[in-house]
């Protein structure tokens, strides 16, 4: 929990007393890697936050091929996020890269969070303000940049992502197949 604690005071300020009554609006679950925490036709009933380990956010295309939309470190959030505010079966999956430590809030008790503690409301605009920003970016990025160019401007800025992460995932969240991605990886050894 202290992990959180360290989160929240980057962008709102919270005494002990009031952390600890944050904190219980949370439950902690110990996941195992590749355990599915939410399957696509599930409701999507939490959102997550990574205490240790990565999570990954993925559908499966028309072809039958995984898709990697998300990923979530530490400190990250990750959720369907469209389905749990709407209250709505999600169409994608959430499973533990590696081995992960999450804390999860359900929608009621969220709103119960906000309610009665109202600077939780500047916490989470500022992470999703954040969080959108980094989608518009990456967006721009798929159109201006060349495949190669896109792998190495994400190989720059996220060294320890590109050690982390198994290669056919990043392929898959790049927007690759796992070949194409070996032979980029091939060419700028050379």
């Amino acid at each position: 929990m202290e992990t959180f604690k360290a989160h929240l005071d980057k962008f709102i300020t919270v005494s002990e007393e009031e952390f600890a009554s944050i904190s219980s609006f949370f439950k902690v679950l110990e996941v195992k890697k590749k355990e599915n925490l939410m399957s696509e036709g599930d409701l999507s009933q939490f959102k997550y936050f990574v205490l240790k380990g990565c999570l990954r956010k993925f559908f499966i295309n028309e072809k039958g091929v995984e898709q990697t939309t998300e990923f979530a470190i530490e400190n990250w959030w990750l959720a369907d996020n469209f389905a749990f505010e709407q209250r709505e079966k999600s169409k994608f999956n959430i499973q533990a890269v590696e081995k992960a430590t999450v804390m999860m809030i359900d929608f009621h008790s969220q709103e119960l969070l906000l309610e009665k503690h109202p600077v939780m409301e500047r916490y989470f605009r500022m992470i999703y303000q954040r969080a959108y920003s980094a989608t518009e970016k990456r967006i721009r990025y798929l159109y201006e940049m060349s495949k190669e160019e896109y792998y190495i401007h994400f190989s720059t800025l996220y060294p320890w992502f590109i050690q982390r992460i198994p290669q056919y995932l990043l392929a898959s969240f790049l927007g690759f197949t796992p070949e194409y991605l070996s032979e980029i990886r091939a060419k700028l050894r050379s």
